[in-house]
C-alpha cells in the first residue's frame, strides 16, 4: 500500500539519485511492485543531487505517487538522506509524524518479491535490532557480498596487495561466509552495504541523521558505528533478495571517486580509531600509493595516466594531512 497520508506511515523509502535515470525508473518500478505485495503503508521519497539527464522527469512523470526532492547541487548520498529525513520530521523537535521504519536504498538496485516486508517483518519481531541490511545479488543471479566488518589494517592491506588471493573473501577481508547467506536465517553483522539498510525511527532519533562529512563512500558504516555504539545490533537477513547493480552513480568518474573513497575514510578513522590505527593505516594507503603508481607507469599512457597518478597524489596528501 502506498501513496497514504503521513499520519499512518509505516515506512519511508529513500532513494537518492545522481544521472541514474533508467536504473532508477527500474528501481522505483521493483519498489511499487514489492510495496504492493505488503500491508506496508509506504511512502518512496526520490532525493536527486542536481541530476542533468532528465531523472526528476522522469519521476514526475511516470511515478507521480513519489515525493520528489529535486535539489540545485550534489550533496552527496549522506547529504541526500539526510534532507529527506528532514521532510521526514527527523533531526530536530517537530509535529511531523515520523514513519515507524526507514529504508535507505541506492537507486542501482531492485527489489525481488517481499524483500521489504521480511526486512520489515524482522525489526519489527527483534527488539534488539536497530539496522538490517538484505542479500545484494548481481543482475545475472550470482552471489554478492552485502555485508562486511568494520575496516580493519587487513582490509587496507587487501585494498593495496590482493595476497593472498585465499584471504580475500574471507573475514580478514571484512567479509561473512556465503554459507550464511545461503542458510537463510538472519545473522549479526557489522554493517550492511549501505545500497539498502533498513532502521527503525527511534534509532534515527537517538543515533542522528547521517555526517554530510562523508560526500560518498563510508557513510553507512560511520553511522553504523553509531548505531552499535547506541546499543543496538544489526542483522543481514538473507532471504530479503535484491538485484545489486554495484556503482550506478560512482563508476562514471573513478580517479575522483578513488580520491573520495580515501577521504571518506579517512574521515571514518579519524572519528572511531585510535592514533595508533592512524598512523600504521596511512604508512599502508602511502606503500600501496607507491606500488600502484609503478603499476601505473607500467600499465598506461598519457591522460589516463595523468588522471591515475594525480589521484594517487591527492591521496597521498589526505593521509598526509587528514590525521588530527
Amino acid at each position: 500500500m502506498f501513496g497514504v497520508s503521513d499520519s499512518c506511515l509505516d515506512l519511508a523509502i529513500i532513494i537518492v539519485s545522481y544521472n541514474t535515470r533508467d536504473m532508477l525508473r527500474a528501481c522505483l518500478r521493483s519498489v511499487f511492485a514489492g510495496l504492493s505485495q505488503t500491508t506496508l503503508a509506504g511512502q518512496v521519497w526520490v532525493v536527486d543531487n542536481a541530476s542533468s539527464d532528465g531523472s526528476p522527469d522522469v519521476v514526475r512523470a511516470e511515478f507521480p505517487q513519489a515525493r520528489l526532492l529535486a535539489l540545485d547541487q550534489n550533496r552527496g548520498f549522506a547529504g541526500g538522506n539526510n534532507a529527506a529525513l528532514r521532510e521526514l520530521g527527523f533531526g530536530a523537535a517537530s509535529s511531523t509524524p515520523r514513519p515507524g521504519l526507514v529504508l535507505f536504498l541506492n537507486p542501482d538496485t531492485e527489489v525481488q518479491g517481499d524483500a521489504l516486508a521480511q526486512m520489515a517483518d524482522f525489526l519489527r519481531a527483534t527488539s534488539r535490532v536497530g539496522v538490517v541490511g538484505a542479500s545484494l545479488v548481481y543482475p545475472d543471479g550470482h552471489f554478492q557480498h552485502s555485508a562486511f566488518r568494520f575496516p580493519t589494517l587487513w582490509q587496507i592491506w587487501f585494498d593495496f596487495f590482493p595476497w593472498p588471493g585465499r584471504f580475500l573473501d574471507s573475514p580478514l577481508n571484512g567479509r561473512y561466509p556465503p554459507a550464511l547467506y545461503r542458510a537463510g536465517r538472519p545473522f549479526a553483522i557489522d554493517h550492511p552495504l549501505g545500497a539498502a539498510m533498513m532502521t527503525r525511527a527511534e534509532v534515527i532519533q537517538r543515533v542522528g541523521l547521517m555526517d554530510e562529512e562523508f560526500f560518498m563512500y563510508a557513510e553507512e558504516v560511520d553511522w553504523c558505528m553509531r548505531v552499535k555504539k547506541a546499543g543496538w545490533d544489526i542483522y543481514c537477513v538473507p532471504t530479503a533478495r535484491i538485484v545489486h547493480h554495484a556503482g550506478g552513480s560512482t563508476r562514471q568518474f573513478r580517479d575522483e571517486m578513488f580520491v573520495a573513497l580515501w577521504r571518506s575514510r579517512f574521515h571514518l578513522f579519524n572519528k572511531h580509531y585510535g592514533s595508533a590505527f592512524n598512523l600504521a593505516a596511512r604508512a599502508l594507503v602511502r606503500l600501496g600509493l607507491w606500488v600502484e603508481a609503478h603499476r601505473a607507469r607500467r600499465c598506461y599512457r598519457g591522460q589516463a595516466l595523468e588522471r591515475r597518478l594525480v589521484a594517487y597524489r591527492q591521496v597521498g596528501e589526505l593521509a598526509d594531512n587528514s590525521y588530527n
